[in-house]
């Protein structure tokens, strides 16, 4: 692993080093240890303690990497300081992300009272505004969903934030959100700290370096442990017109030899989605599904997916946005 500052210079992190010599608080390592979180991960050992310094930082690292927390631990420890609304704005690309995001900073900030705001598509306007001029110390939204609310309203202000985070920076301009960030970043405070995040560098995600407000601290995972190191990956090229047929047999072989084990399957559209639920749930193969795409309400998937987290549901399909048509993947996971 390395990582770079801004001046070039490269480190090699020993993983030996513990969250108090990041320079972490008593009160957040507590609850990282009552979490089961004994120690940092790379991209966490190296981005916090320049966080925490006052630098902006990029860092691009493999999903599951512990990211959020790289971020989130810092904000929490600076917000615990200086406590106020609205405090922290978290930008990513999706809904799903979002609630992720947002769990994350409510299980961490738990002894420190933190409130938050999802700012989401889907969901009533007017709710949110409430929500928003209640000055939430975080607030976790898609980029078009709180330009909509800047330009609508003026019930809340973003000129104090402290932090202003991007993740999976890259997908943000990939999905043509330039003219809601620029937006953003004109209502935001010039003083601002700018942690930007995502889980591939790109040349999109090079020109998002202007948004930090300094020479940022860079971090990158090397390319060869891009993905999870315990993930085991096949490609089956088959005609289409067997491909729902191979998948059932995938599924049920993996359940006879993996008891317990659950499984995800992404697909490229959401009338695919609701077609590879339908093979799943006939009389043949009776597996327990959940069917999760863009055409249900956002409370509606939300609700559902807590619902299908806390009774270990064995089987979730959902559809992934700009997925190669030709390509499914079955992801099983052990939980």
């Amino acid at each position: 692993m390395a990582a770079a500052s801004g001046s070039g210079e490269t480190t090699k992190p020993s993983r030996k080093k513990k969250f108090s010599q990041l320079g972490i608080d008593e009160w957040l390592i507590k609850q990282c240890d009552s979490l089961g979180i004994k120690s940092p991960t790379f991209v966490q050992e190296n981005c916090i303690p320049p966080i925490l310094k006052g630098r902006d930082c990029i860092g691009c690292a493999k999903t599951g990497s512990g990211k959020t927390a790289a971020f989130a631990l810092p904000i929490l420890q600076k917000l615990s300081e200086d406590p106020y609304g609205i405090y922290c704005l978290v930008l990513t690309p999706t809904r799903e992300l979002a609630f992720q995001i947002a769990d994350q900073f409510r299980v961490l900030g738990k002894p420190l009272g933190v409130r938050d705001a999802v700012i989401t598509g889907g969901m009533g306007m007017i709710d949110q505004g409430l929500e928003l001029s209640k000055k939430p110390h975080i607030v976790i939204a898609t980029p078009g969903r709180i330009a909509d609310h800047l330009r609508s309203c003026d019930t809340f202000s973003l000129k104090k934030i402290k932090f202003l985070v991007i993740d999976e920076a890259d997908r943000l301009l990939q999905d043509n959100y330039g003219e809601d960030l620029n937006e953003i970043l004109a209502a935001v405070s010039p003083k601002r700290q700018t942690l930007l995040f995502s889980a591939t560098i790109t040349d999109t995600l090079q020109q998002l370096r202007t948004v930090a407000m300094q020479e940022p601290f860079y971090y990158e995972a090397p390319a060869e442990v891009a993905t999870v190191e315990t993930l085991t990956q096949h490609y089956v090229l088959m005609p289409p017109y067997v491909k729902d047929g191979y998948l059932v047999h995938i599924i049920q072989k993996l359940q006879e030899e993996h008891e317990g084990y659950s499984v995800i399957v992404f697909t490229n559209t959401c009338k695919y989605v609701t077609h590879v639920c339908v093979c799943l749930c006939c009389d043949l193969v009776h597996f327990s599904v959940f069917c999760g795409q863009g055409i249900l309400e956002d409370p509606d998937r939300y609700e559902e997916e807590q619902r299908r987290a806390k009774k270990k549901r064995r089987k979730m399909v959902k559809a992934k946005i700009k997925a190669r048509r030709s390509k499914s993947a079955v992801n099983a996971k052990k939980k």
